[in-house]
């Protein structure tokens, strides 16, 4: 029984993200789920990436996922556009976003008005890669101070990810880490991956990361 039950949950999850892709198609809007360890710098990689995005005349919104505080929603909320903050600790603080809660967070946005929304999920390496969110394009996050190692233990979080972004490259200099295994292992797991390296802390190849997202929203 126990195996029938999430089996059920799962099937109702990507259901519902069917309807989420279907909606998305609707409205003409694109639907890019971004994934990381906490700390890896989804927050600070969105700050640099929504302004430059706003330049070329993106509207965009946000939804923040959280198992409690609305502490990166606050940080995202003065570039002045739609933001929806999701709190998983009232119903268990699940570890991940799921289309249950994805849909009503969509639905608070006026769809016609946006054409790019960004998805944070929790902060998890495991469970945000099983649960689908409805999203056109999952990225995934990835910082040079969590190791070489990460892909080849989290193998499915860069399986379903079709973008991993290396981030905190600044700090390059002072780790013992070859970034060329780091790329390596990624592929290992998905060979199709797109792999874009920058610092959300200095900008550095920021402009990589707007010219690929701009592709994914053109198409």
């Amino acid at each position: 029984m126990k195996i029938q039950i999430v089996r059920d949950v799962l099937e109702a999850n990507d259901q519902l993200a069917d309807q989420i892709r279907e909606l998305s198609k609707t409205h003409h809007v694109t639907l890019i789920n971004i994934m990381s360890s906490p700390g890896s710098g989804k927050t600070s990689l969105l700050e640099q990436v929504i302004p430059v995005l706003q330049s070329y005349a993106l509207r965009i919104g946000v939804i923040e996922g959280d198992i409690t505080t609305t502490a990166d929603a606050e940080r995202i909320a003065r570039f002045e556009i739609p933001v929806s903050q999701i709190n998983t600790e009232p119903f268990g603080g699940d570890c991940h976003l799921g289309s249950e809660v994805i849909m009503p967070a969509l639905q608070q946005f006026d769809l016609n008005g946006l054409d790019l929304v960004f998805i944070e999920n929790v902060g998890n390496l495991v469970c945000p890669a099983e649960f689908d969110t409805g999203a056109n394009h999952n990225f995934v996050i990835i910082s040079i101070t969590e190791g070489e190692d990460k892909p080849l233990k989290y193998p499915l979080m860069f399986r379903v990810c079709n973008t991993a972004i290396i981030n905190k490259i600044d700090l390059q200099p002072y780790l013992e880490l070859d970034v060329g295994i780091l790329e390596k292992n990624i592929h290992q797991i998905h060979p199709d991956s797109r792999i874009l390296k920058c610092s959300a802390k200095s900008g550095e190849n920021i402009d990589q990361v707007v010219d690929h997202i701009r592709k994914l929203v053109n198409k």
